[in-house]
């Protein structure tokens, strides 16, 4: 009887190390191509109809976000890729890396697994030095993020990363963050450029389609999700960050 539920407790201790591997396995692998068909109230930029909205569009920052553009290198990273993002497009020298983003490890580990909040992100963006404002959509509306979010996209030198819930653009997932690059002020769309791009290509959605995904709440924080406005200090202008002071 004894030798049985010894037996037993290793099979089951072999089975919960295996289940953890493969969860470790899938958490810090870099995610495979799975291009997604997009519903119809979404127009992909690579299409026709997304490269005329380009074209008419005010996009300030999209040049500087495709150069410094790269895709999550990690399920749980959107947030960790939008801001790499911003940084290096604010800084010339693109110092700043996803493997590089955090300088303490139990942080990196919790956003691997869990992935981060909106005021997370605002946080580990400020230990880069950069001026950072967040804006819950608790505290505000649609045609305050509209004129916000536009005026942002009509100069250069900030940046907007938006916080969503994919499923109320039809993409059926979770939250998601990812950076906006232009406004079509014709049809009223924003341009995301999607992190996941082995999912997803950037994508033109209506304003009010997007403020309705941002106007959600985050499971984790029990907050509305929003936007993060990112911005270079005066001094930390042009140069890489330093390595931040952590309260681990």
């Amino acid at each position: 009887m004894k030798k049985a539920a010894s037996r037993i407790a290793a099979a089951a201790s072999i089975l919960v190390l295996l289940s953890a591997g493969a969860l470790w396995e899938l958490a810090f692998r870099a995610p495979a191509i799975d291009l997604r068909p997009l519903p119809e109230n979404l127009i992909s930029l690579t299409a026709a109809e997304g490269q005329r909205l380009l074209a008419s569009a005010d996009r300030a920052d999209h040049p500087s976000l495709t150069a410094a553009f790269e895709p999550q290198r990690r399920p749980a990273f959107c947030g960790v890729a939008s801001a790499v993002i911003a940084l290096n497009a604010l800084r010339s020298d693109r110092t700043v890396t996803q493997a590089s983003f955090f300088h303490a490890l139990p942080m990196e580990l919790r956003v691997t697994f869990q992935g981060m909040t909106l005021d997370e992100l605002g946080e580990l963006l400020r230990q880069h030095h950069v001026d950072v404002e967040v804006l819950h959509a608790k505290d505000s509306t649609l045609e305050a993020f509209r004129i916000k979010a536009h005026e942002n996209l009509s100069r250069a030198g900030d940046y907007v990363l938006v916080n969503y819930q994919r499923s109320v653009l039809g993409q059926g997932e979770g939250g998601h963050i990812s950076p906006l690059a232009a406004y079509n002020a014709e049809t009223d769309r924003f341009l995301i450029l999607d992190v996941a791009a082995y999912r997803y290509p950037p994508v033109w959605v209506s304003a009010a389609e997007l403020w309705n995904a941002i106007n959600t709440v985050d499971s984790t924080s029990r907050q509305t999700r929003g936007l993060v406005v990112v911005t270079s200090t005066p001094m930390q202008a042009g140069s890489p960050p330093t390595a931040p002071r952590w309260r681990d």
